[in-house]
């Protein structure tokens, strides 16, 4: 009987810094960590949504950002995502043993939202969502789509996302960001079954 070798008990960890005219970001990631978070990016509400990630995710992660918040929330927000996904991609490495896939569907109330995700390293964001408010605290809603999309192209992962359901913003945004959390969990598990295989006919990802 033929064993499959375990997967690698390698710490899954990465120190990131994007630095700007815009922004300064230092982002750090423990993507088998339990959930705790350290983040201070001027924007509240945003803050609130990326403790979401971290919580829902189980992923230790810390976010600083400095940002031209003078102007508007847009280069932090967008910058924010952008260094998360450099982080992510770092700590995954070449993705041998994990799950690939992940998908979730959280409820909050009377919203509900799917979130999928495949660590495919082909970037792609594909989101339906139609806030029912422009502002959500001092978190601009057309902002969460430049999030994802930085992060989705330097994370190299292919991302769906869809309201189903909900006219509170704030229920629409939160049920967003705990389903993409609890999607990245599922997808950044080690598989047992897999050994140190990466999860892919082509051999690479």
């Amino acid at each position: 009987m033929t064993t499959l070798p375990a997967p690698s008990a390698a710490a899954r960890t990465a120190d990131v810094q994007r630095v700007t005219a815009e922004t300064q970001i230092r982002v750090r990631v423990d993507l088998d960590g339990t959930g705790r978070a350290r983040l201070d990016t001027g924007i509240g509400f945003f803050d609130h949504m990326l403790d979401q990630i971290a919580r829902h995710g189980l992923i230790d992660l810390e976010i600083e950002c400095r940002g031209d918040l003078h102007i508007d929330g847009h280069h932090t927000v967008e910058d924010v995502g952008i260094t998360l996904g450099q982080a992510v991609a770092r700590a995954v490495g070449d993705k041998r043993g994990i799950r690939r896939y992940g998908h979730a569907y959280v409820p909050l109330d009377e919203a509900l939202s799917r979130v999928v995700v495949d660590f495919s390293g082909r970037p792609g964001l594909h989101m339906d969502v139609r806030f029912t408010a422009a502002m959500i605290g001092q978190l601009d809603t057309q902002l969460v789509y430049e999030f994802f999309q930085g992060f989705v192209n330097h994370a190299g992962v292919t991302l769906h996302i869809d309201n189903l359901k909900g006219h509170n913003a704030h229920h629409q945004c939160e049920t967003i960001f705990k389903a993409f959390a609890r999607a990245l969990r599922a997808a950044l598990e080690r598989d047992p079954r897999l050994g140190d295989a990466i999860p892919s006919t082509k051999g690479s990802l």
